[in-house]
């Protein structure tokens, strides 16, 4: 098989889709791997650690005019689209959900897209974990960043001092996301409390902190309950495939405190936050009611060394077992099933198609 591995080009994405390593690995096992010029300098590998792996060095119309399948990391962007041959496969975090125009665009082209967040066994995501570890992890140094009154935070000292509470940490979802959170801010030593729909994963929190974070199950009574005093919300709720419920309104946020963050982790698949809209890096913050969201779609990119690592220590046993089935296989085959989004134009995740009933062209 002939893998295509493009630059991303999304504002301040700086990962790659799979390090000299993964090359090395398909390389040894007959694949023919094409990397764009320049595409893992962000990461910090250089085109010539690609070569000595076993690469071909190419540009960006090479890469998409001869590669069966497109590995990426981010959803390709408006300016990518012509760049894609009818019936191409790609592998990569899609996200569609929230992104009408490339669903359409995956459908007319009858692109075989496979989307790394809804890949599952066993009841697991293990290509969506890597990155919900890091997001996760970010989340709450995010939040305590932006409580400093510089920053139009309320100026709240996230661990307290002596004679001080520390700040209230609300966490809402207990999945990959959640759970790593809720480790960095108890560590921390924020006051910590996770909401979670599933009793299951809420056990999981308190045997592994021995009671030490605070768990409560998500409805909206417990919701405003501890809402309205925590210093820092983190977003974590996931529906894979589908889009994030929205579960703080926008009426919500004139009694939270002023000054509070809210970092929505889940702003990749729509947000749980009703005024939710997506930032970058370069811009990550605005300001509503009194309230920063901050809702960047791709945390992990912020230290892509780390996350390129980790995403291709996930992803390439799957993406080698992808080049040996071939494409025509792997779209039967009981793992990759999860993974396919969008077949021969048409939805085929069911997440996905639930989401997205009564809106766009469905």
């Amino acid at each position: 098989m002939i893998i295509g591995v493009p630059k991303e080009i999304k504002k301040h994405e700086y990962r790659v889709g799979m390090t000299p390593m993964g090359v090395s690995l398909l390389v040894k096992e007959g694949c023919d791997v094409l990397v764009e010029e320049g595409a893992g300098m962000g990461s910090g590998f250089k085109d010539s650690e690609y070569k000595k792996a076993g690469a071909k060095i190419t540009d960006v119309n090479e890469i998409y005019k001869k590669s069966q399948l497109i590995v990426k990391v981010k959803e390709p962007l408006p300016e990518e689209y012509p760049l894609f041959r009818k019936k191409q496969a790609l592998f990569t975090y899609l996200h569609l959900a929230s992104n009408p125009r490339l669903i359409e665009f995956l459908c007319e082209n009858e692109i075989t897209a496979f989307a790394y967040e809804t890949l599952e066994i066993n009841n697991n995501l293990p290509l969506l974990a890597p990155m919900s570890e890091i997001a996760g992890r970010m989340a709450p140094i995010v939040g305590a960043y932006y409580l400093q009154k510089k920053e139009k935070g309320c100026g709240v000292m996230p661990l307290g001092a002596v004679g001080v509470k520390p700040a209230k940490v609300l966490i809402l979802g207990a999945g990959n996301v959640g759970f790593n959170s809720a480790k960095v801010s108890y560590n921390m030593g924020f006051d910590t409390i996770v909401l979670n729909r599933s009793i299951e994963r809420l056990q999981k929190i308190d045997d592994y902190f021995n009671g030490k974070v605070k768990t409560r199950i998500l409805n909206e009574y417990n919701l405003e309950e501890e809402l309205y005093d925590a210093h820092i919300v983190i977003g974590a709720v996931l529906v894979p495939g589908g889009r994030t419920p929205i579960l703080i309104k926008k009426d919500m946020l004139r009694k939270m405190i002023r000054g509070s963050v809210i970092v929505d982790v889940s702003i990749d698949q729509g947000g749980c936050v009703e005024t939710a809209k997506p930032t970058t890096h370069d811009n990550p913050v605005y300001i509503v009611d009194g309230v920063i969201h901050y809702m960047v779609a791709n945390m992990p990119g912020a230290y892509p060394r780390t996350s390129t690592i980790a995403l291709t220590n996930a992803t390439i046993s799957f993406i080698r077992d992808m080049a040996h089935m071939g494409i025509d296989r792997a779209i039967n085959d009981r793992v990759f099933r999860t993974a396919l989004n969008i077949y021969k134009g048409e939805i085929v995740n069911e997440n996905l198609r639930d989401s997205l009933k009564g809106r766009y062209f469905l």
